[in-house]
């Protein structure tokens, strides 16, 4: 092994793809369902929408910094630059640790279909082979990387699209036993804001998790073959997909399942049964669609995976190549592979194996939450970046017409991000708070990775004496 550095083989189609995939997964096929359950058609469907238009502002700030700076460690490299040295080196190990412990909940998820599917063999021996699988890819060349994740992604917005339109067909009442343009899950009951704000908020973070996944492209940065161009292109294309796939999508699911559906009730990130993509094409009269609504949903959370691993590894030999980790862990294959950082990654993600042992329940519910506070966290620093990025850039005297991308949403775009990521991660058990419910073991599984950051930033800020950047001495090279 010889150190080397990543090949820039990604191609325009694949950072596209990426981009696409990153925000198509179980939160699509399955939480969407959750989410009308818990605060019903218009609650759901106000809260994606929130959602979406933070993700849109989060990615358009990614993209800008991203064009002028491509970089493997992305944002975690800007919140250096840009912020303080304390804040990137925390960043950074918060979006290793969520991405490698991500990747355990997409393969415990993945081993959970595929044992309903075939009980004779155990959870431990699909987690396994899922496990070894998506190890093998992540060990193969970025450019077969990009292909897997391409084809993948395809797969997902195709079926995304044929669920679309055969919603659209249900609800004219051109298929299935609809009436045409019924509203009555819009008017029974509580709806359409069942559970009023509580419902809301709780949706919130239902609908961040979901979106989770979107910013990957800024990782693929480093890897790409002409960023100045590619990643813009990504980047605009982000307002349509979450158009198509996440509002459009909400929309028919909230007029054809009511929020009282048993179904939704006993949903979950583990039962495909409750999956409103396989509900509706069943409502269609389209009685093949749980075996194939089954396979694009395992299809789907293995690319999700595949997409982990790979984030995890990159963050990982980025800290390496900053000196903030062993030099080994930058160590990268003459395929431009870096195989230690992969490695000790994959070792995080084997913790996937202790779910057979403690069983799936609270140990999966855990994973599920120290990934979506994490993430949060990732997006808050996202938001913090460029809103010093920006004003660095004006204060040592360039051009925004000098930036080869740039966001016409700035100061709003990253101050709302910001503000909705602190009202998301600190409203995480709202729920349970209001309704005296709070679960000491869910209340440390979720906030563990609070604390964790916080003794990172502060550890390091003791230890090396760093200091906000100020704005004229931030680096732009």
């Amino acid at each position: 092994m010889s150190k080397n550095t990543l090949h820039r083989r990604l191609k325009a189609r694949h950072i596209a793809m990426i981009a696409i995939g990153g925000s198509i997964g179980s939160g699509i096929f399955i939480a969407s369902g959750t989410a009308i359950q818990m605060a019903g058609p218009g609650g759901a469907l106000l809260a994606y929408s929130i959602i979406s238009l933070m993700v849109y502002f989060l990615m358009t700030s990614l993209g800008e910094m991203s064009t002028l700076i491509p970089s493997t460690g992305s944002f975690c490299d800007y919140a250096t630059r840009f912020v303080d040295p304390a804040f990137g080196f925390a960043m950074s190990y918060n979006y290793w640790i969520n991405w490698a412990v991500t990747t355990a909940g997409d393969l415990s998820a993945a081993a959970l279909i595929m044992h309903t599917w075939f009980p004779a063999y155990s959870f431990l021996f699909w987690t396994a082979i899922f496990f070894v699988l998506i190890l093998a890819l992540n060990f193969a060349s970025v450019g077969f990387y990009g292909e897997v994740q391409y084809w993948f992604s395809g797969i997902k917005v195709v079926a995304v699209i044929l669920f679309i339109l055969v919603g659209i067909f249900v609800i004219m009442g051109l298929l299935g036993h609809q009436k045409p343009f019924d509203i009555s899950n819009w008017t029974m009951g509580d709806a359409p804001f069942h559970k009023g704000w509580v419902g809301f908020i709780s949706v919130l973070m239902i609908a961040g998790f979901s979106f989770q996944g979107t910013e990957i492209f800024g990782i693929t940065a480093g890897e790409t073959k002409d960023p100045s161009t590619s990643i813009p292109k990504a980047v605009r294309s982000v307002f349509w997909r979450i158009l198509l796939f996440y509002i459009l999508s909400m929309s028919v699911i909230s007029f054809l399942i009511p929020y009282n559906d048993p179904l939704l009730i006993g949903a979950s990130t583990t039962n495909i049964g409750a999956s409103p993509f396989t509900m509706i094409f069943k409502m269609a009269g389209l009685h093949f669609a749980e075996v194939t609504m089954t396979i694009v949903v395992l299809l789907a959370i293995l690319s999700a995976a595949n997409s982990s691993m790979y984030t995890a590894t990159r963050t990982l030999w980025h800290i390496a190549e900053e000196g903030n980790a062993p030099k080994w862990l930058g160590r990268i294959t003459k395929h431009g592979i870096p195989v230690p950082a992969l490695l000790l990654s994959s070792g995080i993600s084997a913790i996937v194996f202790l779910s057979s042992i403690f069983g799936q329940g609270q140990f999966f519910i855990w994973l599920l939450n120290m990934s979506s506070l994490t993430g949060f966290i990732a997006w808050f620093g996202i938001a913090l970046c460029h809103y010093r990025f920006r004003r660095a850039y004006i204060a040592q005297g360039h051009k925004l017409s000098d930036l080869p991308y740039y966001t016409k949403a700035f100061p709003f775009g990253p101050i709302f991000a910001l503000c909705l990521c602190i009202l998301v991660v600190l409203g995480q058990q709202f729920d349970a708070w209001i309704t005296h419910t709070v679960n000491i073991d869910n209340l440390i599984g979720t906030y563990i990775g609070l604390p964790a950051f916080v003794l990172l930033y502060l550890g390091y800020k003791l230890y090396r004496g760093s200091k906000l950047v100020p704005l004229k001495n931030c680096k732009f090279d």
